[in-house]
């Protein structure tokens, strides 16, 4: 019998999961056999048993999931007799995570039991038993993507996939869309198209709707009523799309945006929705269905919109980006709390602001702060110089003691230190910054911190740059 008294003497742990919140919403008898585990747990002689299902609707693929790393931590510390679950793919997908748990598990001695029966991963046999279900969980996730998404591939180069539908359309049967049978829509889209051909800038048309209060149609998804068609004051935003969508030109696109996959902290980050340029599109079929403009002048509206955005007209275009500045993404307006963009002007393109118009730009209020860039990357940058030396002693040296940070010197203002993985992250709350008039808040910070600089009485605009103005640095 592979179950024993110590194994019983520890907890037994259910582990919960679905891929997607379809599934979740819709597959219950999945939800039903995973939570019935507990029940055969208790009949195998377990009396404490713990369910984890923190990861209903995450994909086991390889990303973060905080309900397996809470199993996995409760293996470690030798709280858990034996881990149960449907199949092998209910726990992982990649051989990253499948191989850590059973590597966790036969160091501890854990079982791992599954409806086929139950593993002792220090047992060669069953090890290679769980590595060849692991292996072949892997394999069978990779083949069903591909499968499902040659299919969709296949219904798009037809032109017959249709996730969501445009505002502006309707749905004409499973594969075909056409206008929408509504006059009221269908005039203001093509309002917004005639004042972009008037006025060729999208802010100007923007600002005009938002004056003579036109409302824009808009679909919002609810759970409970599915897509609903609302009408709201035009934003910035909502107009670009309009303009930008080749929908409204008759054609059908299809893979116009492309994922990127990075590792952060050791697992796979997937970013979705980067555009991706023309020519890498996967289907685009012209004159598919009837346009809200021609596809002529479609492409001229891209042409206007990508010069305006350079600032260069209808002039050869070239952006004079050649700053750095040091602070760009980390800053956020106290006003409104977007985060601070970043614009270089002088006659190298080098000489930066900092500045929000957030407001402006998506509901036509006045911008909220502008400041100039030289006085406040300069004292930071002062500040942060004299650690680039502890920063390279410390990785060299392991970084794992705060007591040689203590030297004299060393420490400017005040700071304080923190190890992750042998590497330092250091806190500034610099004391020097105080004469300028600046007031930090000694607040700990990683290095994907946002901070937000704001003056302490929140003065006006024009008393922001005042050197005798009393600002602060917060942790967001």
């Amino acid at each position: 019998m592979k179950i024993t008294s110590d194994h019983l003497a520890r907890g037994a742990y259910i582990y919960v999961r679905q891929s997607t919140a379809d599934q979740v919403a819709n597959n219950h008898e999945s939800q039903r056999r995973q939570y019935g585990l507990a029940d055969r747990a208790q009949a195998l002689g377990w009396s404490d048993v713990s369910v984890i299902d923190n990861d209903l609707g995450r994909s086991g693929s390889g990303v973060s999931r905080p309900g397996f790393e809470r199993l996995l931590a409760a293996i470690c510390e030798g709280r858990v007799g034996a881990v149960f679950a449907i199949e092998a793919s209910r726990l992982a997908r990649n051989g990253r995570d499948w191989h850590t748990l059973i590597e966790f598990c036969g160091l501890v001695g854990t079982l791992i039991v599954d409806e086929d029966g139950i593993y002792e991963p220090r047992h060669p046999n069953d090890r290679l038993l769980l590595g060849m279900k692991g292996t072949m969980s892997e394999l069978e996730l990779s083949i069903l993507r591909a499968r499902s998404f040659e299919a969709l591939k296949q219904e798009a180069r037809r032109g017959e996939l249709f996730m969501t539908v445009a505002v502006g359309y309707i749905r004409a049967g499973r594969d075909r869309i056409e206008q929408d049978p509504d006059l009221r829509v269908r005039e203001a889209i093509a309002l917004v198209f005639a004042r972009f051909a008037e006025m060729q800038s999208i802010r100007q048309v923007h600002l005009s709707l938002r004056a003579e209060q036109i409302m824009l149609p808009c679909v919002n998804h609810r759970r409970d009523e599915g897509p609903v068609l609302v009408w709201k004051m035009p934003v910035y935003n909502t107009i670009h799309h309009l303009l930008t969508n080749p929908i409204y030109a008759g054609a059908y696109a299809f893979g116009r945006t492309g994922s990127r996959t990075t590792i952060e902290n050791g697992r796979k980050r997937i970013v979705r929705g980067f555009r991706k340029e023309r020519a890498d599109w996967d289907v685009l079929i012209l004159d598919h269905h009837a346009g809200y403009l021609s596809w002529a002048e479609f492409e001229r509206n891209l042409r206007l919109i990508a010069d305006n955005a350079n600032g260069m007209g209808m002039k050869a275009r070239g952006a004079l980006r050649k700053g750095e500045l040091i602070l760009a993404g980390l800053l956020r307006c106290g006003h409104c709390g977007r985060k601070l963009h970043v614009a270089y002007s002088g006659r190298d393109g080098n000489t930066g602001r900092y500045h929000c118009r957030g407001a402006m730009i998506n509901h036509g209020a006045g911008p909220c702060i502008s400041f100039g860039s030289l006085r406040v990357d300069q004292a930071v940058g002062a500040e942060v110089k004299p650690f680039r030396h502890i920063r390279s002693t410390a990785t060299q040296s392991g970084g794992t003691s705060n007591s040689r940070w203590n030297r004299p010197g060393l420490r400017p203002g005040g700071c304080s230190v923190s190890t992750m993985r042998s590497i330092p992250i250091i806190d500034l709350w610099p004391a020097s910054w105080n004469g300028a008039g600046m007031t930090p808040s000694p607040q700990s910070a990683r290095s994907s911190t946002s901070w937000k600089w704001r003056p302490d009485n929140s003065p006006t605009r024009s008393a922001m740059m005042n050197a005798a103005t009393s600002w602060r640095w917060e942790r967001i």
